[in-house]
């Protein structure tokens, strides 16, 4: 992952976790949490949250006009969706 600006292991998280989080949300980095060796986690800031959530809202707004578009107006009864699943 090239968008970390370091990482930490969860050992060192309990120590530095002032130090991560001032890094974090006033140097705007990104931190990686490291648990046996493997990435298990990134410390990101509030801004970065905020853009991920936005391009979420985005993505899923883009999928609901897609499947809005393919919609032909067929509709299944529950009954008919229970028997096609039993089958």
């Amino acid at each position: 992952m090239n968008s970390l600006s370091r990482s930490v292991t969860t050992v060192a998280l309990r120590d530095e976790l002032a130090d991560v989080v001032g890094r974090v949300s006033y140097g705007h980095e990104r931190v990686g949490v490291t648990r046996h060796g493997k990435l298990a986690a990134v410390v990101i800031s509030v801004d970065d949250l905020e853009l991920l959530e936005a391009l979420e809202d985005a993505r899923d707004a883009a999928d609901f006009t897609a499947a809005k578009a393919d919609d032909d107006g067929t509709r299944v009864s529950l009954a008919e969706l229970r028997d096609e699943l039993t089958r």
